[in-house]
C-alpha cells in the first residue's frame, strides 16, 4: 500500500498501475478523482489506459486512504492541493504526463494544466464545474445532514442524477458506500471552501491538446453549456456521450476511457509527424 509524505501533515496514498509491455519506453498517466471519492473510482478505466501508460491514481488530500484533514484546515484550496500532486508526480520522478480528471478533480486539473503548461502533454476532462455556485444556505443543510446522519446518507441523499437513469441499483450502492467512507471532517472542510471556485480565468492558459467530455442530457453539465466553456481552452475539441448521467466518467468508464485512449494516441501521431516534418 504504497504513500508518499507530502507534507507534514498528509501522508498520501496512490496506487500504479503499469500493464505495458515492459521493455517498451511508456508514458504516465495521473487521474484526480471528484469530491468524497478515492482513487479506486477509476477501476473501469485501468484495464484501458494501464496496458500502454503507467497510470498512477492518488487518493486526494483527506480522501480515500490519505490523512483525513480536520474540519477547520485552513489550506484548502486548488493551488494547495495541485502543490500536493505536484510533489507526489516529483517523488515519483515523472517529470512530463498525461492529466485526466472527474467532476471536482477535472476542475482541478484544468487549473493544473495552466499552472504547469510544460508538466501536461495532454488534458482530458470528465464533466468538470468551472464555477462553482455560492449556495451557502445549500452548503449549511448538507453539513447538517452529515453531522446527524454521516457522509454515506448524504451521499445517498445527493445520488440522483450522479450516475443516470441506465446504472444498476447495485452500483449505486456501491457508490454510495464508497463515498460514506470520507472522514467527516475532511468533507465537512473540503465543501465549504471549494463551493465558490471559479476556475474560468486558467481556460486561456491552457497550452496543451484537451478533451472535454460531456453527456448530452446531463442536468447538470449540459453540452451547450460545456461548449460554452470549453471553446476558450485553445487546442480543445468536444465529446458528447448519449446518456443523463453529471458523473460521466463513473456511469460510462468503457466509453470514457476509450475515448481518451483514443485522444491521446491521435494526438501523439500527429506530433510524431510534425517532429518529422520538423526535421526534414
Amino acid at each position: 500500500m504504497p504513500n508518499a509524505k507530502i507534507t507534514p501533515d498528509l501522508e498520501m496514498h496512490y496506487e500504479v498501475d503499469d500493464f505495458a509491455d515492459p521493455w517498451r519506453p511508456h508514458e504516465t498517466s495521473l487521474l484526480l478523482h471528484g469530491n468524497a471519492e478515492s482513487g479506486a473510482v477509476w477501476y473501469g478505466w485501468v484495464p484501458y489506459l494501464a496496458r500502454e501508460f503507467r497510470v498512477v491514481r492518488p487518493d486526494m488530500r483527506g480522501f480515500g486512504a490519505s490523512t483525513p484533514m480536520p474540519r477547520d484546515y485552513p489550506s484548502w484550496s486548488l493551488d494547495q492541493v495541485i502543490d500536493d500532486f505536484t510533489a507526489l508526480m516529483d517523488q515519483l520522478r515523472i517529470d512530463r504526463f498525461h492529466l485526466v480528471g472527474a467532476k471536482v478533480g477535472g476542475t482541478i486539473a484544468l487549473r493544473f494544466a495552466a499552472r504547469h503548461p510544460q508538466r501536461i502533454a495532454t488534458l482530458t476532462v470528465i464533466a468538470p464545474q468551472v464555477r462553482g455556485k455560492a449556495e451557502p444556505e445549500r452548503y449549511r443543510a448538507w453539513a447538517e445532514h452529515m453531522e446527524t446522519y454521516g457522509v454515506e446518507s448524504w451521499a445517498r441523499m445527493t445520488m440522483k442524477g450522479r450516475l443516470g437513469s441506465g446504472f444498476p441499483p447495485a452500483g449505486v450502492e456501491w457508490w454510495a458506500r464508497l463515498m460514506g467512507r470520507t472522514a467527516l471532517s475532511t468533507q465537512l472542510g473540503f465543501i465549504s471552501s471549494v463551493s465558490g471556485v471559479d476556475v474560468t480565468p486558467d481556460l486561456a492558459n491552457i497550452l496543451c491538446p484537451t478533451l472535454v467530455i460531456a453527456m448530452q442530457d446531463s442536468s447538470l453539465h449540459s453540452v451547450k453549456k460545456v461548449g460554452e466553456w470549453q471553446c476558450k481552452i485553445p487546442r480543445s475539441e468536444l465529446l458528447a456521450l448519449q446518456g443523463d448521467a453529471y458523473h460521466v466518467a463513473a456511469a460510462v468508464p468503457e466509453r470514457c476511457a476509450r475515448a481518451t485512449l483514443d485522444f491521446i494516441r491521435r494526438v501523439s501521431a500527429e506530433a510524431a509527424i510534425q517532429r518529422s516534418y520538423d526535421r526534414s
